[in-house]
């Protein structure tokens, strides 16, 4: 799949902070875990929360909903980690943010 533009560089999200965006029939999670972005698929595997409407907390994207946490990196949860939310190649050019889908 070809990447595609989700928006541009200064909408990303703040140090340790998580911010959701649309992608076409998608919602993406972008996170920012101490200056490194990662592309995750928003929608919670618990009940379905948004996580790009959530927190940080200790390195770890937090739902907003129940409190389940997951990895960045790898989109595992940290209380199982064959439960795995998906994880998006994403690349910045030339000021625009760029996720594979």
């Amino acid at each position: 799949m070809p990447f595609r533009k989700l928006t541009s560089r200064s909408e990303l999200p703040a140090l340790n902070t998580v911010r959701e965006f649309p992608c076409g029939e998608k919602t993406i999670c972008i996170a920012n875990m101490n200056g490194t972005f990662s592309a995750l698929d928003n929608v919670c595997l618990h009940l379905g929360g948004p996580l790009g409407e959530g927190t940080v907390e200790h390195g770890k994207v937090v739902c907003p909903w129940h409190g389940w946490q997951y990895d960045p990196r790898s989109g595992a949860t940290t209380h199982n980690p064959n439960l795995k939310v998906a994880v998006y190649p994403m690349k910045i050019e030339n000021g625009d943010v760029l996720v594979e889908i």
